[in-house]
């Protein structure tokens, strides 16, 4: 992924005008161009500030559609930041949608499976199943020690969920 200032700061820019139709096509030309390190974070962050539903479903798309690796570092860290959980539910389910290679990311994506609400749990647990195949034994081992070793109540709707995930990593 390139490094751009000048094109973060034009999109930058745009996000900040508000207007939907130059955010759209903004979103769309980002599409076409080379991928920049920084159209993530601004992307996400607008997302999470917006109750535009046009402009959020075209960030969804655009997110969704992501098919360079490098971007996976760049999602990974938004994730991990203080967003609405609709925010990070969206991001997550752009992890699996967009087919990238997660599995690097595994584990942070279990411990974020285990704090999170149920629906942001079930896109953790689709992207951990679509990479799963990727990790290696001693990580598997690893990663079920820190699932086994988190409290969760018998009551909790997550428990079905958890079963799964460890079927899925208990698998070879």
């Amino acid at each position: 992924m390139l490094k751009s200032e000048k094109k973060v700061n034009g999109l930058s820019v745009i996000l900040s005008e508000g207007n939907s139709s130059l955010i759209s096509e903004a979103i769309g030309l980002l599409r076409d161009d080379e991928p920049f390190e920084g159209a993530i974070s601004l992307l996400a962050s607008y997302y999470d500030k917006s109750e535009d539903s046009l402009v959020r479903k075209t960030i969804e798309g655009f997110m969704n559609d992501i098919k360079d690796q490098s971007a996976t570092r760049e999602i990974m860290t938004e994730i991990g930041k203080p967003l609405k959980q609709s925010t990070i539910s969206m991001l997550i389910a752009s992890c699996w949608q967009s087919g990238l290679d997660y599995s690097e990311y595994s584990k942070d994506l279990v411990d974020l499976f285990l704090r999170s609400d149920y629906v942001t749990a079930l896109e953790c647990l689709t992207v951990i199943e679509e990479s799963a195949h990727e990790l290696s034994k001693a990580k598997r081992k690893e990663i079920l020690n820190l699932i086994e070793g988190y409290p969760i109540p018998a009551s909790n709707e997550k428990t079905g969920l958890t079963r799964e995930l460890i079927s899925i990593l208990k698998q070879e």
